[in-house]
Parts: C-alpha cells; sequence; structure tokens
C-alpha cells in the first residue's frame, strides 16, 4: 500500500497549439518580395561577379569607377536631388494651401485626384506630352512664338537636356509631395495651436517652435521618397532623351539590353549601386517615418 506521504504523479499535460490564419494575408505580398526583390537580388548580385563566360571577376564592379559611369551617377543624383528639393518646396505650399486655404470642397476634391493622376503618371506617355507641350514644335512653344513673340528654344530652352528633364520630373514629384503632406498638414491638432496663441506666440512663431518640428521628420522623409522616386525613373529620360544624357539608368539599359557592345555584368554591377543608393534612402525614410508617427497620431 502506498504511503500517504508520497506525492501523486503529476498529470499529463496537452499543449494545444493555437493555429491562425489571420497571417495568410502575408502570404501573396511574400511570394512577390521573393519573386521580384529578392530573386532578382541575387541574379544581380551574381551576374555582377561572373564574366561573358560564365567566370567570377571583379572587372565589372571595378568598372564602376570609369568616368562615364561616375559622371552618370553624378548626373542621376544631381537630377533626383534638384528636383526632390524642388518637389519638396513648392508642393508644401500648395499642400498647405489645399489644406488650409479653405478652398471650395469641389476645387480640393479636384486637386487631389489629379494629384494622385499625376504621381503616377509617367514613362512614355509623359514624355510624349511633355514634347507636345513644350518641345520644339509643341503648342505651347508655338503659342508663345507666334502670339507674344517669345521664342523659347531661340532664349537657349533645349527640353532635351537636364533642364527639360528635370520639368518632366516636376510633374509626377509635385503631385507626390501633395499627396503626402496634405494628410500630415491636416494632422496637426488645433489645440497645439490654440495652446501656442494663448501664450502669445504669434503665427510664425507657432510654425517655428511647433509645426516645423513635428513635421520635420515627415518632410525629410517625404524628400527622400521623392530623391528615390526620381533616382529610379528610367521611361521617361528614354523616351525623352533618346538616350542622350547619361544617367544610371539609361546605361544600364544600354548594357542589359543586349546591344554589340554591352555588358550586362557591367550593368548588374551599376544596379548594385543604385540598389545600395535606394537601401539608405529606405532606411532613412523608415527611420524617420517611425519618429513622425510619435506625434501625428
Amino acid at each position: 500500500m502506498a504511503s500517504l506521504a508520497e506525492p501523486l504523479p503529476a498529470p499529463a499535460v496537452r499543449v494545444r497549439l493555437q493555429f491562425s490564419w489571420d497571417w495568410l494575408g502575408l502570404v501573396p505580398f511574400g511570394l512577390f518580395a521573393v519573386a521580384f526583390i529578392l530573386l532578382p537580388s541575387l541574379t544581380l548580385f551574381s551576374g555582377s561577379l561572373l564574366d561573358a563566360r560564365g567566370r567570377f571577376t571583379l572587372d565589372n564592379l571595378a568598372g564602376l569607377n570609369t568616368p562615364v559611369i561616375v559622371n552618370a551617377y553624378r548626373n542621376s543624383l544631381s537630377l533626383s536631388l534638384l528636383t526632390a528639393s524642388g518637389g519638396a518646396l513648392l508642393g508644401f505650399g500648395l499642400a498647405y494651401a489645399v489644406a488650409f486655404g479653405r478652398l471650395p470642397r469641389a476645387l480640393r476634391t479636384a486637386i487631389l485626384t489629379f494629384s494622385g493622376l499625376a504621381a503616377n503618371f509617367g514613362g512614355v506617355p509623359l514624355a510624349f506630352s511633355i514634347i507636345a507641350t513644350i518641345g520644339r514644335t509643341g503648342f505651347v512653344t508655338a503659342f508663345l512664338k507666334n502670339e507674344a513673340g517669345l521664342d523659347l528654344y531661340g532664349l537657349g530652352f533645349n527640353l532635351y537636356t537636364l533642364p527639360g528633364l528635370f520639368l518632366a520630373y516636376m510633374y509626377f514629384q509635385l503631385p507626390l509631395m501633395i499627396l503626402i503632406m496634405v494628410p500630415a498638414l491636416e494632422s496637426l491638432r488645433r489645440e497645439w495651436r490654440e495652446a501656442a496663441e494663448g501664450l502669445g506666440a504669434t503665427p510664425w512663431q507657432y510654425w517655428r517652435h511647433v509645426a516645423l518640428p513635428i513635421l520635420t521628420p515627415t518632410l525629410l522623409g517625404t524628400v527622400i521618397l521623392l530623391f528615390g522616386n526620381a533616382f529610379g525613373a528610367y521611361a521617361t529620360a528614354q523616351a525623352l532623351t533618346g538616350g542622350t544624357i547619361t544617367l544610371v539608368t539609361i546605361l544600364i539599359g544600354a548594357q542589359i539590353r543586349g546591344d554589340v557592345l554591352g555588358n550586362p555584368g557591367l550593368g548588374y554591377a551599376m544596379v548594385l549601386g543604385m540598389i545600395a543608393i535606394m537601401a539608405v534612402c529606405l532606411a532613412a525614410y523608415s527611420a524617420l517615418q517611425r519618429q513622425s508617427e510619435k506625434w501625428l497620431k
């Protein structure tokens, strides 16, 4: 007979795993990321380390230091910085007018709708529209010349150069800035302005010491987003200039298309350089967005 002091055996514990179907919503995104981000990135990385015969080489990476490619990166970075800065400055003013300008509801809706359309309107259609508008025989060019006696091209303007490409890029940079900044501006709480005014602050002091510090992470993050948007653009520049301007994306297209003098490995190496720059932009943008979310909730 067992002793009363002897402990009873512990009952068996059955662990029931709870299965959740919530994560299945991430499956399409995961498949998309693997198919169109991870696998292409691995292909680019491996291709940049192989020559035309499939042998390991570092010549492609060393080729990034050639004057033509360095100049292409310089042009792309300069164009991206200029369009991002211009889009941010002008777009912020327009976004402020939409958010606080007491515009008629119909006009406000029209501006936001057009911005949503224009921000995604690029490539060959945009290039054709720009050429038909301010090209050498564009209707605006002809109107200014015939009606106002103003010859744009006689004054030195040329659509098919970097300044012309700047105008084309601004067409989709400005609307993107408006779409991002209008919600950020509208999220500024009225209580903050009232508190500042109650303490005797002027409108300038309110924006200088309250609103702008809160909006700074969003502003900087949007500038980074505009920079990346312009830096990765290809179809608009190719269709508008025909490849006469040395941008990184145009050189990559020329190398990978399979022309007689093309070198796909060098093109892959240039893409890796772009990926590195874009990765830095995305990391900075994510950090700034997390900072802005602390206030704009």
